[in-house]
C-alpha cells in the first residue's frame, strides 16, 4: 500500500488561506508599532527623578551635637550610634569601637560630664547635650593630667583601649572612686585591657588623683 503523500498547498485553498492572512496581518502589525513608536516618544517624553536630599529620605534627619565644645550637625539616620556619628561622620576617631556590644569601654566618652558608652547611645538621643571625647581634653598643646599620667607610667602598650581608659579615668577621679586600689579596680572595671596593662593603668590613676586631677 503506497504511503500517504503530504496535502500541497493548492489541494487545500482553505490552509493556504489562513496561513496567508496570517502573515499579513503579522506584517501589518509589525508595521503599526514602527510607525507608532516615535509618536509614542513624542507624547511620553522620558521623565528623569529628581535627586532626593538626604534630610528628605525616609529615616534620615538632621542630628546637632555638641561635641568638645562645638556645635556640629550631619544627616544621619535615627538608628545611627553616637560611636558611628563621632567616627564616621564628624571625623572624631579617637573614640574607639571595641565590642560594639558595651562590654570593652573602649568607646567611652562623657555627656554632660558623666561617662557614657558612646556604642549604647543613639546621635539622636545625645542631642541638646555636652559631649566631650579624647579629643577634647588637651589645653592646646599641653596634656589633660590624666593623659600625661598615662605616659609617665607607662599606662598603655598597644593603645587602641587608652583613649575609653583615659575618660574613665577622668570621670573616676572626679567622681571621687579613688580612695584605695580596690575602689579604683572596681570603678574601672567596664574597661577592658587586653594587653594587661592594668598595673601601670592603677599606677596612672593614682599619680593623676594625686595631683588632683579631674
Amino acid at each position: 500500500m503506497d504511503e500517504p503523500h503530504p496535502l500541497p498547498a493548492s489541494a487545500s485553498p482553505g490552509l493556504a488561506s489562513t496561513r496567508r492572512s496570517f502573515l499579513r496581518q503579522a506584517a501589518g502589525l509589525v508595521g503599526a508599532a514602527a510607525v507608532a513608536r516615535p509618536w509614542l516618544a513624542q507624547a511620553e517624553p522620558a521623565v528623569t527623578p529628581a535627586p532626593v536630599s538626604p534630610a528628605s529620605t525616609p529615616g534620615v534627619s538632621t542630628i546637632t551635637l555638641k561635641v568638645n565644645g562645638t556645635v556640629r550637625t550631619a544627616e544621619l539616620e535615627t538608628r545611627v550610634t553616637l560611636l558611628d556619628a563621632l567616627r564616621d561622620h564628624l571625623q572624631l576617631p579617637g573614640t574607639k569601637k571595641g565590642c560594639d556590644h558595651g562590654t570593652c569601654g573602649a568607646c567611652t566618652v562623657h555627656i554632660d560630664g558623666q561617662r557614657a558608652l558612646s556604642c549604647l547611645t543613639l546621635a539622636a538621643r545625645a542631642q541638646g547635650h555636652e559631649i566631650t571625647t579624647i579629643e577634647g581634653l588637651a589645653q592646646g598643646d599641653t596634656l589633660h593630667p590624666v593623659q600625661q599620667a598615662f605616659i609617665d607610667c607607662d599606662g598603655f602598650q598597644c593603645g587602641f583601649c587608652t583613649p575609653g581608659q583615659i575618660m574613665s579615668v577622668t570621670a573616676c577621679i572626679a567622681e571621687g572612686h579613688t580612695h584605695d586600689d580596690g575602689e579604683i579596680r572596681e570603678w574601672m572595671s567596664g574597661n577592658l585591657c587586653r594587653c594587661a596593662a592594668y598595673p601601670n593603668i592603677l599606677a596612672a590613676v593614682k599619680q593623676a588623683a594625686g595631683k588632683g586631677a579631674a
